[in-house]
């Protein structure tokens, strides 16, 4: 049975591991639990339809990865694991203009040509955005994407965690030393123990520069810190909208009462997860600015974590060059709840020889690598 050692057990790691699993690969999944992991401080928006960004690389990741959620939800509903967060909610993205709309209108169509399961796209009135949002009390005009989503990292993640280790993964808390015979990793330390496998996937998010450093590796990766604040209210919250402000600020609502607002993009060296009084008051200046009845909301928990980013802002994963038996996967920044599942299925494929669905030179690790040894 081929092994395979998953450094990390974020999303990208988790969905890599529940992937590699279902496949008879024996799977080890290595977690340091460091605090300020990125997936435990997101709520992931799942809907790159609308976005304006040039990097065509990336939006074929994000919308490759926003339409595999249907099948990976299905995939854990049938392990039992059904509680991830995940539902089709809709998104409104508010405009204090109607006309301020037609480009996204324009591009959300062009799309859905493509794409159909984005579903309706619709421009509502001050008056129909109300309904949809009650929290919003100014008048705007809103573009509505039926088939957009949110999801619970956290909650996703375990469930990937979970129903890979009923199908016989194991899990390892701990810190994971590389080992390496010349141009080939064999295997990882963790304490006194060493585990040995035929691939080593590493996906740590901002800690990867860390891990490649004790072998004399450099991996260019830069942590963004990103603050979002969890609202408690009493309102009926379970099938609401995603909200998408003029800015790039979001509200997502959950069951219960869960409202969580967010979230600041920090670009630091200093790994340590607390919350700033700056960025507290800028996460609920702007929420409050969109949606003021939150001012009577509770404060639930403010949550910090760091993303992993590169050099272009670009999404990159596959092999380390000149070096056998290990991959990496990075650079998915603040949209990594909706392309860091659809990675991590992508870098198993990898590691197991099988066709890819995305053109992986698109996505090379070279140049965020140099080696020192």
């Amino acid at each position: 049975m081929k092994k395979v050692i998953i450094v990390g057990g974020g999303i990208v790691g988790a969905a890599c591991a529940y992937e590699l699993i279902r496949k008879n690969i024996d799977v080890t999944i290595i977690d340091a639990h460091k605090k300020g992991r990125a997936t435990s401080a997101a709520a992931g928006v799942i809907c790159p339809w609308l976005t304006q960004r040039r990097n065509k690389a990336w939006f074929h990741l994000a919308r490759e990865g926003a339409l595999y959620y249907d099948t990976l939800i299905s995939a854990l509903a049938k392990d039992g694991e059904t509680n991830t967060g995940y539902k089709k909610v809709g998104l409104i993205r508010l405009a204090e203009q109607n006309e301020a709309l037609e480009p996204f209108v324009q591009i959300g169509k062009e799309r859905r040509i493509q794409t159909p399961q984005i579903g309706e796209i619709n421009i509502l009135s001050p008056e129909k955005t109300k309904e949809f949002f009650p929290y919003i009390e100014k008048d705007f005009y809103a573009l509505y994407v039926e088939h957009a989503a949110r999801v619970d990292g956290r909650l996703l993640r375990d469930s990937l965690i979970s129903a890979s280790i009923k199908h016989g993964a194991t899990l390892i808390e701990g810190h994971a030393t590389l080992m390496r015979h010349g141009k080939k990793f064999i295997g990882v330390q963790v304490g006194t123990k060493e585990i040995l496998a035929d691939d080593i996937i590493v996906v740590n998010g901002a800690w990867m520069k860390e891990i490649f450093a004790e072998a004399d590796i450099s991996v260019d990766v830069r942590p963004q810190k990103g603050q979002i604040i969890d609202l408690y209210d009493e309102g009926n919250t379970n099938n609401l909208p995603v909200v998408k402000p003029p800015n790039n600020q979001y509200l997502l609502t959950f069951d219960d009462g869960k409202i969580v607002v967010g979230a600041t993009q920090e670009n630091t060296d200093n790994l340590q997860p607390t919350s700033t009084a700056f960025g507290v008051h800028y996460i609920l200046d702007q929420a409050l600015t969109y949606a003021p009845q939150l001012a009577s909301s509770h404060v639930n928990e403010i949550r910090v974590g760091f993303r992993p980013t590169t050099f272009n802002h670009a999404p990159m994963y596959g092999p380390i060059p000149n070096y056998e038996n290990i991959y990496i996967g990075t650079g998915l920044g603040a949209s990594g709840l909706n392309t860091g599942p659809y990675m991590g299925m992508q870098l198993a494929k990898m590691a197991l020889g099988e066709p890819l669905d995305l053109n992986a030179e698109n996505y090379k690790v070279d140049d965020i690598i140099c080696d020192k040894s």
